[in-house]
């Protein structure tokens, strides 16, 4: 009988005893790009940014021509102006010299009022002592009445002026200035539209148009790639399916990286073949669960799009 060396021996023994190495998955990196529309058509006046510029929320993106937006916020400006001086001349009554003649105006009626009702006491006298015929008296009791009928009239012109406007048509050109508001800030709105400026910090992965050329409303121009949109797309195995829960740790490897650490963040509830994105033999015609994982952005900017990547489940 031939008996094996002890060495041998020895080294089939601890081969047998090691702990099983953790299955390891592959998968690869996606980007969810952010694509930059204005909702306007024009002509590409001005691109602020290039393939591969690293950028941050706020900095300019490019612009399209805005002449015409610019003349309808002038137009809307001027607009509101108008209305703002009708609606304020309203509330303001008349001017001060049409003031004072309402009330010189019924000074004088005051004054001719005044004088009717001595005349009548007088003529109210002289009927009694039969010096005038009771017709006469008839006369000065008529203009008695006409003239506090006068003073009467210009003391409501006099309130009337002082107070401005009626109410319901203050209340109208108050309606008429919030709508001239509106229109202005409309009118702004549409011209900001033509300048846009990035709402996210990340890298410019595109730009769709160059200079020159006539973009139409709603077509991206620049496609951003934020850091905390990278994320790692992988396929489990039907019967690995239960050992990955929604915010387990992962370890991420690649070619030209260390391990980095991700969390499952999603994982599909419909199972699916292995898709010919990855190459594995053992992979192929078996039943898989989609899955993805997040990283930290300082780390996701290691990785790129397309990237093949290795999955551990620590």
């Amino acid at each position: 009988m031939r008996f094996l060396p002890l060495s041998l021996i020895s080294l089939v023994w601890l081969s047998a005893c090691a702990p099983a190495s953790k299955p390891e998955l592959h998968g690869y990196v996606e980007g969810e790009y952010v694509r930059v529309a204005a909702p306007f058509s024009g002509q590409l006046t001005l691109l602020s940014v290039q393939r591969g510029m690293a950028i941050k929320t706020g900095d300019a993106l490019f612009a399209l021509e805005q002449e015409n937006e610019k003349a309808a916020r002038i137009e809307a400006g001027e607009k509101l102006k108008s209305v703002a001086a009708q609606f304020a001349n309203l509330q303001k009554g008349k001017r001060p010299d049409e003031v004072a003649t309402v009330e010189a105006q019924l000074a004088q009626a005051r004054a001719s009022a005044h004088l009717s009702q001595v005349q009548l006491q007088r003529d109210e006298k002289l009927v009694k002592e039969h010096f005038i015929a009771p017709e006469r008296l008839d006369q000065s009791r008529a203009a008695r009445d006409r003239d506090q009928a006068r003073v009467t009239e210009l003391a409501a012109q006099l309130r009337v002026a002082k107070q401005g406007a009626r109410s319901d048509e203050i209340d109208a050109a108050r309606s008429e200035m919030k709508a001239a508001q509106a229109a202005v800030a409309q009118a702004q709105w549409r011209l900001e539209q033509k300048s846009l400026k990035s709402t996210v910090s990340g890298l410019v992965e595109d730009t769709l148009y160059t200079t020159g050329e006539w973009v139409p409303a709603g077509s991206p121009v620049v496609s951003l790639l934020p850091p905390a949109n990278i994320k790692i797309r992988f396929f489990i195995p039907e019967p690995q399916l239960t050992k990955f829960k929604i915010g387990q740790l992962l370890q991420i490897g690649c070619d030209l990286c260390q391990k980095l650490n991700a969390h499952v963040s999603y994982v599909s509830s419909q199972a699916e073949y292995t898709p010919p994105v990855i190459y594995s033999n053992e992979a192929r015609a078996k039943l898989v669960y989609m899955a993805e994982a997040r990283l930290a952005p300082e780390d996701a900017v290691k990785l790129h799009p397309g990237q093949p990547v290795d999955i551990v489940a620590p």
